[in-house]
């Protein structure tokens, strides 16, 4: 922050955003509420609502802290790391979950163990696919990102084979899996959730000053005598682990990453992933609630709030190319 205009308007923007914050998330516990303030009975609720506000903070901070990390390493603000298939494998897995076993294949991905498998087969797919296409001399991120593309676009297409084969009722079940919602996450998943992101997202929020050199290119990188390669495999195993996490505990949110670090960006005015990184995770909390908020109380239609945040990040991402004029 060059100046102290700069370092003045990024703590006001700061401050609004979190006051933003508070009053959803006191919204989400209170409003509509129909016990008397203060009663028994109304914290009980309160209690139950609880579960989801910490859903949204948790996805937001996977999806911030990610997003911001993945755009670093590739250089590129238009870029997100549900590129690389996350979102596109968790389809596969439910989807073939309910095509071998029925609707009760519901049931069977929904215990803790079920959630770790499929973090666990998100990351192995991702630490493959990076030291497949990171290591040797030919190695390089665009190739990595092409192949990611290949392998989403190629398990895309085998769940919606899938899909087509199974009956109107199993695939009436199944669509309510497939976008991404805060009533698909279960509390149970938090012991094993929080922590990954505690690991995850702290060891990248304290690599912050090496994620600002990173972001100079490799060049200035390697002459700064800082092992480029290592601190890119690093950075995305970790991302690959908060995508892992956002993804299997709400389902697929292409576009919130996006929208969210975009949004970080325009508020925080720096490179300084030190003041990115808050100001991407209020951005991405007071979305989610915001959203849930309105859309719950206003228009009551808290179902659709996943595919309005995709519709509102995928007409930004549009707009960003347009004005850009160039990927």
């Amino acid at each position: 922050m060059p100046t102290s205009k700069v370092r003045k308007r990024y703590w006001i923007t700061l401050g609004i955003m979190i006051a933003l914050a508070l009053v959803f998330a006191a919204g989400l516990l209170a409003w509509d509420n129909p016990m008397p303030v203060g009663s028994e009975g109304f914290w009980i609720i309160a209690k139950m609502r609880a579960g989801s506000i910490l859903t949204m903070a948790v996805v937001a901070a996977c999806q911030a802290i990610a997003t911001v990390s993945f755009q670093t390493v590739t250089n590129n603000r238009l870029l997100t790391p549900s590129i690389m298939g996350f979102e596109a494998l968790y389809r596969v897995v439910q989807t073939g979950a309910v095509f071998f076993l029925g609707v009760a294949g519901i049931t069977f991905f929904t215990g803790v163990s079920q959630f770790a498998l499929q973090v666990a087969i998100m990351v192995a797919l991702s630490v493959a696919l990076y030291g497949w296409l990171l290591s040797g001399k030919l190695g390089n991120i665009q190739i990595m990102l092409l192949v990611g593309i290949i392998i989403g676009t190629g398990l895309g297409s085998v769940a919606t084979f899938m899909q087509r084969m199974l009956t109107p009722s199993e695939f009436d079940v199944l669509t309510a899996r497939l976008f991404g919602s805060m009533t698909n996450a279960d509390m149970s998943y938090m012991p094993l959730a929080i922590p990954l992101l505690i690991v995850a997202g702290g060891y990248l929020v304290a690599s912050s000053k090496k994620l600002n050199i990173l972001a100079l290119g490799k060049e200035t990188t390697i002459n700064l005598g800082i092992n480029h390669r290592r601190e890119v495999m690093v950075t995305l195993f970790f991302v690959s682990i908060l995508m892992a996490v956002s993804t299997a505990l709400v389902g697929p949110l292409t576009f919130l990453g996006f929208l969210v670090a975009t949004l970080a960006y325009q508020l925080a005015d720096t490179y300084d992933h030190r003041f990115i990184y808050p100001m991407a995770f209020l951005a991405g909390f007071v979305v989610l609630a915001g959203s849930y908020f309105i859309m719950k109380n206003v228009f009551y239609a808290q179902g659709v709030v996943g595919i309005i945040i995709e519709a509102v990040g995928g007409i930004t991402f549009l707009i960003f190319i347009l004005r850009k004029g160039r990927l």
